[in-house]
């Protein structure tokens, strides 16, 4: 039997209603139910926010590593994206939601890589937190949400962004379109440019880069050679979406990632993994070397450019090393 490829999710979430304040869900409830609605279903609206209701119930990540078992996904990457400084109605702080994911990471031992999300307009306090969860909890990248009210080329990031360059770490980012409690211009990928160019080492991910401004996305990966895009949305065009994308011939840039659980409705980790696996699904001209990459190569080639690993559990807690000599 042939062995299966090994596979790392890019672009997962916790399924937990604490990582998402209640004017976020009630967007999203909103724009479902819509269209529901307009096909002629009736009180969407209560159908919806229970079936939303009940796919938030993973706190500890266990469902999901149910179903990465299922569907053959090695590892994934948590993301963590920082709601709290722009929607105050949620009942966690970015501190405790930071703790959070430390302690699901180590209840799943070699399941889960942690991208930070902080807010810069958090100040010197979120760069504080940022480090702490670099240095004392070992994650590993950056998570950042424009919508929330900032964009990619502000300079108030420069400190994350260097932060991120003296320890080998990528920066994943939300494009495009999202909840409507926010603004969607600030999440152009255009504002990745003046970013990546400041900061060659560090590398750049353009999440649902196929999806969302695919065309700017690909472009701007097939000219920076430090931006990246994962495919994360896909399941709303396959294989549409992906034939026009890897019709670029940027493969080494694509990383494969579900966005679990926002796609539950449609499906399990393995309807997904299958999906991308069938026939046609991905264009004949994709050699099985460039399905390794998508699937992991790529995802481990940007995973490997860490540098530091987490203190052992003992002094973890303790004081924070001292930023040393990184050649």
């Amino acid at each position: 039997m042939e062995e299966q490829e090994r596979i790392i999710d890019f672009h997962c979430h916790v399924a937990s209603g604490m990582c998402f304040p209640p004017s976020f869900l009630n967007g999203m409830v909103a724009n479902l139910a819509t269209a529901l609605e307009a096909r002629g279903v009736p009180s969407a609206r209560d159908s919806v926010a229970r079936f939303l209701d009940r796919t938030l119930h993973d706190p500890l990540c266990d469902e999901l590593i149910a179903e990465m078992d299922q569907a053959g996904i090695a590892e994934a990457v948590l993301l963590l994206p920082d709601f709290t400084y722009s929607l105050r109605d949620g009942d966690r702080s970015i501190e405790e939601l930071v703790e959070h994911h430390r302690a699901v990471r180590d209840r799943h031992p070699g399941r889960f890589r942690v991208f930070v999300g902080v807010d810069p307009r958090w100040g010197d306090d979120g760069i504080s937190l940022f480090e702490r969860a670099i240095e004392e909890h070992g994650f590993d990248g950056l998570k950042l949400y424009p919508p929330c009210g900032y964009r990619l080329d502000d300079e108030s990031l420069w400190p994350f962004y260097e932060i991120c360059a003296s320890e080998g770490l990528p920066v994943l980012t939300h494009i495009g379109a999202t909840a409507p409690v926010f603004e969607f211009s600030p999440a152009h990928p255009i504002y990745v440019d003046k970013a990546a160019m400041a900061f060659p080492q560090v590398d750049f991910v353009l999440a649902h880069g196929s999806v969302q401004y695919a065309e700017e996305c690909a472009m701007l990966c097939s000219n920076r050679p430090n931006v990246y895009l994962d495919v994360s949305g896909y399941q709303r065009s396959a294989p549409a979406s992906l034939h026009r994308l890897f019709g670029h011939r940027i493969s080494h840039k694509i990383l494969f990632g579900t966005d679990w659980p926002i796609f539950r409705l449609q499906g399990k980790q393995i309807d997904f993994v299958e999906q991308l696996l069938a026939p046609g699904a991905l264009p004949d001209s994709v050699s099985a070397g460039e399905r390794r990459m998508f699937l992991a190569g790529n995802a481990e080639r940007l995973l490997a450019k860490k540098k530091h690993e987490r203190a052992p559990a003992a002094i973890a807690g303790g004081a924070r090393k001292e930023r040393g000599n990184h050649d």
